[in-house]
C-alpha cells in the first residue's frame, strides 16, 4: 500500500485517552503521513463529552471547546481528525467540521495494489 493523495491540512484533535495512553505522537505521525501539514491546536482540550454526556448535555462540549473552536475555524483546514468516535462528534459539533478518525483519513488516502 502507499499513500496515494495527501490533504494540505489537517487538524488532529487529541483526546484525553490518546493523552493518557501516551498514543499522540503516533497519532501526529498518521497525520503526516496523509497531509503536508498537521495543526494540533494550542487551545486543544477535553471536548467534554465524556461518553455519552454531550449527547444529554450539549452546553458541556460547547463550553470546553469553546476555544479550540475558535482556533480550529481560523485554520481552515482540509481535514479533521480524532481517535474516538464520541470525541469526533463532539468536536464536528463545536466547529461545523466534519471530524474523522484517523484512520479513515489514512484508509482514503491509501492506494490498495
Amino acid at each position: 500500500m502507499s499513500i496515494e493523495e495527501r490533504v494540505e491540512q489537517v487538524v488532529l484533535h487529541p483526546t484525553c485517552s490518546s493523552r493518557q495512553l501516551e498514543l499522540d505522537a503516533d497519532l501526529k505521525r498518521i497525520s503526516e503521513a496523509v497531509a503536508e501539514n498537521v495543526h494540533i491546536p494550542e487551545g486543544w482540550g477535553c471536548c467534554a463529552f465524556a461518553g455519552d454526556r454531550g449527547m444529554l448535555y450539549a452546553e458541556l462540549t460547547a463550553s470546553a471547546t469553546r476555544a479550540e473552536a475558535a482556533e480550529v475555524m481560523m485554520i481552515g483546514a482540509s481535514a479533521h481528525v480524532s481517535c474516538n468516535r464520541t470525541c469526533e462528534l463532539g468536536m464536528s459539533r463545536a466547529t461545523g467540521e466534519e471530524y474523522r478518525h484517523v484512520l479513515e483519513l489514512l484508509d482514503s488516502a491509501t492506494a490498495r495494489r
